[in-house]
């Protein structure tokens, strides 16, 4: 059981870091926003950047340090709870 929900976890929070990276990616070429894909992909990891978002804002030159600062914060918290399991 154990086992299951260490995958679990592990798996869950490389699949948010692996989508916000996408996300940064598509930031940096031409994409339709409305697209269906697009829009999931924002709905998926704007719950993780938001709150990044309120705490890290965006500099004065544009340029959004959220996703770093999420993508580092996933990973502390990642270690932490598989340490605990």
């Amino acid at each position: 059981m154990n086992f299951l929900l260490y995958r679990l976890i592990h798996t869950a929070f490389d699949i948010i870091q692996f989508l916000i990276i996408i996300r940064v990616i598509l930031s940096w070429v031409p994409h339709d926003p409305y697209s269906q894909w697009v829009r999931l992909l924002n709905d998926a990891t704007e719950p993780v950047l938001k709150p990044v978002r309120q705490v890290v804002p965006i500099t004065s030159m544009g340029v959004d340090f959220s996703p770093i600062a999420a993508f580092i914060l996933l990973g502390f918290l990642k270690k932490v709870l598989l340490a605990v399991i």
